[in-house]
C-alpha cells in the first residue's frame, strides 16, 4: 500500500520542481544571449514580434492543465521580457505618467522587464519613436463606452510610424481617496474620459460633489495623495503607488468597459495569420462617394470591423476616414481592395497590419 504524502513531503516536492524549473530558466537565458550574438553579427532586428506571439499559442495549444493558460501566458510574458533585457534594453515609450491605463497597457504587452518611460502627451510617444529613443510606443485609440481618442487619429496624419500590435484592456474604475471614507469627499478629480465613463455613479452617490477635470487619472492620485478632502477615479494600480484607499470599486457605469490601446513602430508586423489592417484614408467631394468607398471590401468579402471619420483640419467639411479590415495587407485580395480604393480617394495610407487582440 502506497504511503499517503504528508504536507512536507509534497513541500519538497515543490521545492524540487522549483530548482529544477531555475535550473531550466537559466539555461534558457543562456540560449537567448546565443540569439542575441547572432542577431548582432547579421543586424538582425532583436525583438520578433511573431515570435513571441508563437511561444504563446505553441504553449496555450499544448497546456492540458490544471494551470491556467492565461496565467501561463502572463508568466512567459515576463519570461520573454527578462530574456529580451538580456539581448538589449528594450525602451518604449507610453502616454504617461505612470499608474494610468496605459502604463496598465504597456506592462501587460512588454512585461516589467521593458524599460517603460512616460511621455506627458500623446505627440511626445511618437516624437521618441520617431527619433529612435524608443523601440515602440503604446497610446490609447478607442473606448467602447466613450468612443475614439482624436489626438492618437490626427498623429497618423502627420506620422510614418506603422501599427504593430493592439492591446484591449477591461477597465475598472475606482473611487480612491485618503480616508477611504465617502463623507470625507468635498471633490472628485480624473481625466475626462473616466468622469465620463463614470457619469451616472457620480450623480447617483456623490450629485452635489463638484467634479475636476485633470490631465490623467495618475496626476488625479498624485493630487488626492496631498489632499484628505478629494477623491480619484483612477486605478487599482494607482491605489497602491499613491498609498491611497479603496473608498468604492468598480464604479464605471457600463460592465463591459475596455479600451483599446495601439502598438506604434517604425516596422511593420509580419503576417501572423490572424490579422488587422487598420487604413486612413480620404475622399473625393462626389456623388456616390460612400458607396465607392465601400465596394471594393463588399464585393471581396472583406470584413470591415470599424470605420471613424475625422474632420480635415487644413480644408472646412472634408473628411479623412480611418478603417479597420480583417486580414493582412499581403493578403492579395486585401491589397487589391486596397489598391481599388485608390481609385476614388485623394490619399490612401496604411496605417498598418497588425495580430487581432485577443
Amino acid at each position: 500500500m502506497q504511503k499517503k504524502k504528508t504536507l512536507s513531503d509534497l513541500r519538497k516536492e515543490i521545492d524540487s520542481l522549483d530548482d529544477r524549473m531555475l535550473e531550466l530558466l537559466n539555461e534558457r537565458a543562456s540560449r537567448v544571449i546565443e540569439v542575441g550574438r547572432l542577431k548582432a553579427g547579421s543586424k538582425s532586428d532583436f525583438h520578433v514580434p511573431s515570435r513571441e506571439r508563437e511561444i504563446y499559442e505553441r504553449l496555450i495549444a499544448q497546456n492540458r492543465g490544471p494551470f491556467p493558460s492565461q496565467a501561463l501566458k502572463s508568466v512567459f510574458r515576463e519570461i520573454i521580457s527578462a530574456s529580451l533585457a538580456l539581448e538589449a534594453p528594450m525602451k518604449v515609450a507610453f502616454f504617461g505618467p505612470k499608474a494610468t491605463f496605459t502604463h496598465m497597457a504597456a506592462m501587460q504587452q512588454f512585461g516589467l522587464s521593458a524599460e517603460l518611460v512616460p511621455q506627458k502627451s500623446i505627440p511626445a510617444v511618437f516624437e521618441e519613436v520617431e527619433k529612435g529613443r524608443a523601440l515602440y510606443g503604446v497610446v490609447p485609440v478607442e473606448n467602447s463606452t466613450e468612443g475614439m481618442v482624436s489626438h492618437t487619429l490626427d498623429m497618423f496624419m502627420e506620422s510614418e510610424l506603422k501599427v504593430n500590435a493592439e492591446v484591449l484592456l477591461e477597465i475598472h474604475h475606482y473611487l480612491l481617496s485618503r480616508t477611504g471614507r465617502m463623507e470625507d469627499i468635498k471633490k472628485v478629480c480624473s481625466h475626462q474620459q473616466p468622469i465620463a465613463q463614470c457619469r451616472n455613479w457620480l450623480a447617483e452617490n456623490l450629485p452635489n460633489v463638484p467634479v475636476v477635470d485633470v490631465a490623467s487619472t495618475a496626476v488625479a492620485a498624485q493630487i488626492v495623495s496631498e489632499d484628505y478632502t478629494a477623491a480619484a477615479i483612477a486605478s487599482e494600480l494607482a491605489a497602491s503607488m499613491y498609498d491611497l484607499k479603496v473608498v468604492r470599486e468598480r464604479i464605471e457605469d457600463q460592465v463591459n468597459n475596455f479600451t483599446r490601446f495601439l502598438i506604434i513602430g517604425k516596422k511593420m508586423a509580419e503576417k501572423s495569420g490572424d490579422d488587422k489592417t487598420s487604413l486612413m484614408f480620404s475622399v473625393k467631394d462626389e456623388v456616390g462617394i460612400l458607396y465607392h468607398m465601400l465596394e471594393p471590401f463588399a464585393k471581396r468579402g472583406i470584413n470591415l470591423s470599424k470605420i471613424e471619420s475625422r474632420p480635415l483640419k487644413k480644408k472646412a467639411w472634408e473628411y479623412i476616414f480611418f478603417l479597420d479590415l480583417v486580414g493582412h495587407i499581403s493578403d492579395p485580395v486585401i491589397a487589391e481592395a486596397v489598391q481599388e480604393l485608390k481609385g476614388c480617394c485623394q490619399f490612401v495610407k496604411v496605417l498598418g497590419s497588425y495580430p487581432r487582440a485577443k
